[in-house]
């Protein structure tokens, strides 16, 4: 039987780097697998020069397959996801089954442009922008490095990765409700 699965989605460009791998080596060592996909599938450029290899395009996710769904940020993550429809619909795929959809840095706008953050607290990088996208979604911004509101957990950005993980895994360990 393979392990329960985390999918992490990143930018193909510009994904902020700890918010993948502090994440995915936390997700790893508590024995889950995780899949890193993106727009395209291939190696991905990271802000701060590193590299992940992206083996799964978004498209080809599904929520049945998942044990949560992890949206990574960076600057990359405006152009390449904040759009992105098949993204939006696994977010709300995920939310409406009640798994643990989370995002971190800029990316929390992602999850509000997939409509699963109306009436819900959450949190994002501190940028007019990202702000900006939870009020229009009618989220209740909180300007907290973590935030968990039911299976929503959104983190404000790299300095949060180490809790974002944490709360990601007590998710995954609380029994289902």
């Amino acid at each position: 039987m393979s392990k329960p699965t985390i999918a992490c989605v990143i930018a193909p460009e510009k994904f902020r780097d700890e918010e993948l791998f502090v994440p995915k080596a936390a997700f790893e060592k508590a024995g889950y697998q995780t899949v890193i996909a993106s727009t395209r599938i291939g190696t991905a450029s990271g802000m701060l020069g590193g590299f992940a290899i992206a083996t799964c395009p978004i498209s080809d996710l599904k929520a049945a397959d998942l044990a949560a769904l992890v949206v990574v940020g960076g600057a990359g993550s405006h152009a390449y996801l904040w759009g992105h429809a098949d993204l939006h619909a696994l977010v709300r795929a995920m939310a409406t089954a009640g798994k643990p959809v989370a995002a971190i840095c800029i990316s929390p706008a992602v999850l509000a442009r997939a409509g699963v953050l109306k009436g819900r607290k959450a949190t994002v990088f501190k940028d007019r922008a990202s702000i900006a996208e939870l009020e229009k979604a009618e989220a209740a911004y909180e300007p907290r490095a973590c935030v968990v509101d039911g299976n929503i957990i959104t983190a404000s950005g790299p300095e949060a990765a180490a809790e974002f993980a944490d709360e990601i895994l007590r998710l995954l360990k609380a029994p289902p409700r």
